[in-house]
């Protein structure tokens, strides 16, 4: 699916925080797609394409992220984006979903699932913040350039200069082969977020929000937590050790595999989607167990 094909197919749902921009292909139960940092719902396009014959497959833009639109003085923090998802499901008519989550939308999806666990068919999460790794330590450098007001210069290099995206100066650390990533992508991911000055100054203060606070608060809600949960993890990952997948599982009740994909790094559910795609698969059959 192309940056193209996938925009052909956006669609909206207004909600109280926003008007929610997402992808969806399939039909049956639903699962829940959610991206992470300066990416959109096309990270998960491989997933709906190919698991769509045996889910509903949604993949949401997240608060101040791809198509979604909301007003300048909206809450973007990680605690607004899981309230976020509730109002998603609500505004859908959705009671349930298979929720997967990847880098900072796993924190997300955390959040949501320990404070709604009813809501909550099954988790699947991938490389993504935990307990007190947030943000990790390697993406503070560039947290530090957005609050010295230089996200915009950064963004715009990116986007001018497509192999510095891919170098280890920027995004190049979190993908195992960054020289494969298209300029198509690369455009898909980051040209929202210089659209118009508002959504510059919503990355922003979605960057400015991160706090373990909002994780190590739900502990509590992780450890009552026995929705089936799969956790996938890249052991070569400069962001989250895959020391915090043996936290997740330790702590989840509800985790009963958690799977390393030896080499892979942040973005594998793009870069190795037919292995991750397997495993959620036989994830979701086992739930008819």
């Amino acid at each position: 699916m192309t940056p193209r094909e996938f925009e052909s197919q956006r669609r909206f749902v207004d909600t109280p925080s926003g008007r929610i921009a997402y992808v969806e292909q399939g039909s049956g139960p639903v699962a829940l797609f959610v991206h992470g940092v300066l990416l959109n719902g096309y990270l998960w396009r491989h997933q709906l394409e190919h698991l769509s014959r045996h889910r509903r497959c949604i993949a949401l833009d997240l608060l101040a992220h791809g198509a979604t639109q909301i007003a300048p003085q909206q809450d973007v923090s990680s605690d607004a984006n899981a309230a976020m998802l509730l109002q998603f499901l609500d505004a859908l008519g959705i009671d349930e979903a298979d929720l997967v989550g990847n880098d900072s939308g796993g924190g997300i999806a955390q959040i949501f699932a320990a404070r709604h666990p009813q809501r909550v068919r099954s988790l699947a999460l991938t490389d993504c913040d935990a307990h007190d790794n947030w943000p990790p330590e390697a993406f503070k450098p560039f947290l530090a350039l957005s609050a010295a007001g230089g996200l915009r210069g950064a963004l715009q290099k990116m986007i001018d200069e497509k192999d510095f995206y891919r170098s280890p100066q920027a995004l190049g650390p979190a993908y195992e082969n960054p020289q494969t990533v298209d300029d198509a992508s690369i455009e898909c991911y980051l040209r929202p977020h210089l659209a118009s000055e508002q959504r510059t100054t919503d990355l922003a203060r979605f960057l400015a929000a991160f706090d373990c606070a909002q994780t190590m608060a739900i502990e509590s809600g992780l450890r009552a937590l026995h929705a089936p949960t799969l956790i996938v993890w890249g052991t070569d990952d400069v962001y989250f050790d895959v020391k915090w997948s043996h936290w997740l599982a330790q702590a989840i009740p509800g985790a009963h595999q958690r799977v390393e994909f030896e080499g892979a790094r942040l973005f594998f559910p793009e870069e190795r989607w037919r292995a991750f795609n397997a495993e959620l698969l036989a994830h979701w059959r086992g739930l008819a167990d």
